[in-house]
């Protein structure tokens, strides 16, 4: 593996962990919305 494609691989995953991140937290806030949603208020 060369420098060029070590750095690209460093960078798919950095975007990678923030995707993660990004989509815990939308499924987490979901999760929320429903049991809101749940409670009859």
């Amino acid at each position: 593996m060369n420098v060029s494609e070590a750095q690209r691989l460093k960078s798919l995953q950095d975007e990678n962990a923030k995707l993660k991140k990004l989509l815990a937290e939308a499924m987490l806030d979901m999760a929320i919305l429903k049991d809101v949603a749940a409670k009859k208020w």
